[in-house]
């Protein structure tokens, strides 16, 4: 039986109500997706339309997910809000604390003892708080949820940006920072502007060497990592029915990495199948009763120009495998021309290390084909040329896989099994050589591939595709090879071609596992006691931010002028910082620390105000701060694209930054700065950018008339004292001015949580 399966009944019994009432509002019939949203509605049933892309709404999720890196500060946030035990429905899952290095077993042994004061932390914080936990080894927090949660129609918030991977099972399933969450977990709304929608009409079927994984890349590459923000992606059409439920869980995904709020597809036989495979056969049973609501109306389909803001076609049957890269999830190349672009950009073309698994591609199937590959190696007397490394999405996958004997079919040409966790996909890799930062080529199937991302090497040149191709490009060692259309040379000096991956859907003799890793929590946690030491290197108990005084800002020092992509990896690092994530002051030793200066091109390495110096980013903060003197980050395009990690939000709030000015923001990260009492503003004037010197210094001239739609206006005094006064747009609606007033929301929880 599945968890919680009396609430998805409870959710499914009010879904043709609503739906029914919003259609009737709305006035004509609707996408899968405002299904969802006005079936999930805070207020219950729907009582008007909302308008997209503009209309804050309150809604209600089903549940709440986090993993072991963002839990730590969410669960803090959540014990200073005062609640005895969560709202909903919630995970906690150890998945990112454990570094690949040697082998599954010895670095899951490791980890459990480097990370034993955090995993005891989150264990017991699960337990008195009646959250469900998944220990060390239990798998990537997206494949238990896929595994174990993910149903169709239901909506549910991670504080992870990959959370929007559920979307393969029908649900919207979107990223969110650890304030978002406290808010759900406390039985409050979660708030979302309404997403404008894009659909994305699959004709044709896949086959061959061409995977899911392929449309997200092909998807990336025409739509940008900024595409899709603010909105959600709703595949349909023969070509998504006939695709796998892992298969549509990876395209949504990696559509994180074009910056879509999430992405689903409608219901059908391959969500059926998975269900009763992963033994939720009731979960099938009770959405049959309700399937036509869970799925996009016919006529949507049928005429879907007029009911998405933006429609692109996609013919599965003419898909061409893609590898994505270096640098940047958006850069799709058809494999076809990746010769030739390799040898027009001097990208390496030998191979290092090819990488299958992590959250976007560790399903059976996914399995199942690579281990085809991998079998023809002794069969075609080949040799593989690169190093080979597969990482199982969870403790269920695993052992099916092993059970199934794909594991020694691996292990015969050399590879290494990781742990199930997210190991090298997130940096943590323990990668021999790493340091000496050679530029070099890698291949995997994960779903970001930024720079230093893997293996903190800035010149490790990482592309992205599908597990087999990557499969294949292993085998060859070489970047241009074409496993369509080229020959390899094996062993005997003959020249001989792989044939096309197979594998199965699902395990024939069904999943299973010995321990899947799962600890239910106790009826009651009162009893159970929560101990953070004071002196502790890991985790700190939270104070409250200070509230906004109500005067203007002024005096402020000029942090950085971040140049060119900053990403949550650039603003607050992953890798071995993710020891530090549940300790605020520790962890901002890091704020900022890759983003580049637009001043001299470098990072970590801005001009300290008070000293004339150059130091590293945190360093001159602290000084700032130490001496009472605000400052503001300035940005480009996009900035706080990728991960969820509100620590890139909390940090600069920690140590007194009191506003982010940029031409634009990755939704997620916008919402964090709001949620922690900061001030994210974008300019009005993109080109005011350029305005802004070295040795400037800031005055908010009407920050005290700080209101929905109003302008905020800054000046900007430049060391020769002439200045530049540049005008600031916002998106705070009343709530969330509600929230930088009182220093941030989770304060407002506090208080509502005490009178």
């Amino acid at each position: 039986m599945a968890f919680d399966i009396e609430m998805i009944k409870k959710a499914y019994g009010t879904m043709a109500e609503r739906v029914d009432k919003a259609r009737e509002l709305v006035g004509r019939p609707l996408t899968l997706s405002e299904k969802i949203l006005y079936a999930h509605l805070w207020e219950g049933n729907p009582t008007q339309a909302f308008t997209r892309g503009k209309d804050y709404v309150d809604f209600a999720p089903d549940r709440v997910a986090c993993q072991d890196a963002t839990a730590q500060m969410a669960l803090l946030q959540f014990m200073h809000a005062g609640k005895p035990k969560v709202a909903v429905p919630t995970t906690v899952h150890c998945d990112h604390l454990i570094q690949a290095k040697v082998d599954a077993a010895t670095d899951l042994a490791r980890a459990k003892t480097q990370s034993n004061e955090v995993f005891d932390f989150l264990s017991s914080v699960s337990d008195k708080y009646g959250i469900g936990f998944w220990g060390p080894g239990a798998g990537i927090i997206h494949q238990v949820v896929l595994e174990n949660y993910a149903f169709p129609g239901g909506m549910m918030i991670g504080t992870d940006s990959h959370t929007v991977n559920a979307g393969g099972l029908g649900m919207l399933a979107i990223g969110v920072g650890g304030a978002d969450a406290v808010d759900v977990m406390s039985g409050m709304a979660w708030e979302l502007k309404f997403p404008k929608l894009i659909g994305i009409k699959l004709t044709g079927k896949l086959s061959g060497w061409t995977a899911p994984k392929d449309v997200i890349l092909k998807v990336a590459g025409i739509l940008t990592v900024k595409g899709g923000t603010g909105a959600i992606v709703e595949y349909f059409g023969e070509g998504a029915t006939s695709m796998s439920c892992t298969g549509k869980g990876t395209i949504c995904n990696m559509g994180a990495e074009i910056g879509a709020t999430t992405s689903t597809f409608g219901y059908d036989d391959s969500m059926r199948r998975y269900l009763k495979s992963t033994n939720r056969a009731d979960v099938a049973e009770a959405a049959d009763k309700v399937a036509s609501y869970l799925t996009g109306d016919d006529e949507v389909y049928a005429n879907p120009e007029q009911y998405f803001d933006q429609v692109i076609e996609i013919n599965l049957s003419e898909l061409e495998p893609h590898l994505n890269g270096p640098f940047t999830p958006d850069l799709a190349t058809p494999i076809s021309k990746m010769k030739e672009e390799a040898a027009k950009n001097n990208w390496p073309l030998q191979i290092q290390v090819g990488l299958i698994g992590s959250c976007t591609n560790s399903s059976y199937e996914d399995i199942s084909r690579a281990a085809s590959l991998a079998k023809q190696v002794s069969e075609k007397n080949l040799k593989t040329k690169a190093q080979f490394t597969i990482t199982p999405g969870s403790e269920v996958v695993r052992y099916t896989i092993e059970r199934d004997g794909f594991i020694d079919t691996f292990n015969k040409i050399g590879a290494t099994v990781f742990a199930n966790a997210c190991g090298p996909c997130i940096g943590m890799w323990d990668r021999e050589g790493a340091e000496k930062e050679e530029r070099n080529t890698i291949v995997h199937s994960f779903n970001r591939n930024f720079s230093k991302r893997a293996d903190g090497n800035p010149n490790t040149l990482a592309f992205v595709g599908s597990p087999e191709l990557v499969t294949a490009l292993a085998i060859a060692g070489d970047l241009g090879f074409n496993p369509l259309t080229d020959k390899l040379i094996n062993e005997d000096g003959e020249e001989v071609m792989l044939d096309e991956p197979t594998g199965n859907e699902l395990p024939p003799k069904g999943f299973d596992a010995e321990d899947p890793g799962f600890q239910a929590p106790s009826e009651d946690g009162s009893g159970v006691q929560v101990v953070v030491s004071p002196t502790s290197e890991r985790l700190q108990l939270l104070a409250p931010f200070e509230p906004w005084d109500g005067k203007n800002i002024t005096g402020a020092k000029l942090l950085i002028k971040a140049f060119g992509k900053c990403t949550t990896d650039h603003i607050s690092m992953a890798g071995p910082w993710l020891r530090f994530r549940g300790h605020l002051d520790n962890i901002s030793n890091n704020m900022l620390i890759g983003a580049i200066n637009a001043f001299n091109q470098k990072a970590n390495s801005v001009k300290n105000q008070l000293t004339g110096k150059y130091d590293a980013v945190p360093a001159v903060q602290r000084e700032y701060k130490t001496a009472g003197i605000p400052s503001i980050v300035v940005g480009d395009h996009n900035y706080g694209e990728g991960s969820s990690r509100e620590h890139a939000a909390m940090e600069p709030r920690h140590l007194g930054v009191k506003a982010v000015l940029v031409k634009s923001f990755a939704r997620i990260h916008e919402t964090n700065l709001k949620k922690q009492g900061l001030l994210g503003l974008t300019f009005a004037n993109e080109a005011d950018y350029d305005l802004i010197q070295e040795d400037d210094t800031i005055n908010f001239t009407d920050l005290t008339e700080f209101a929905v739609g109003k302008p905020l206006t800054l000046e900007f005094v430049h060391a020769d004292g002439t200045k530049d006064t540049i005008l600031a747009n916002h998106t705070y609606n009343e709530g969330q001015i509600g929230w930088f007033k009182a220093g941030s929301a989770l304060n407002l929880i506090a208080a509502a949580g005490n009178a």
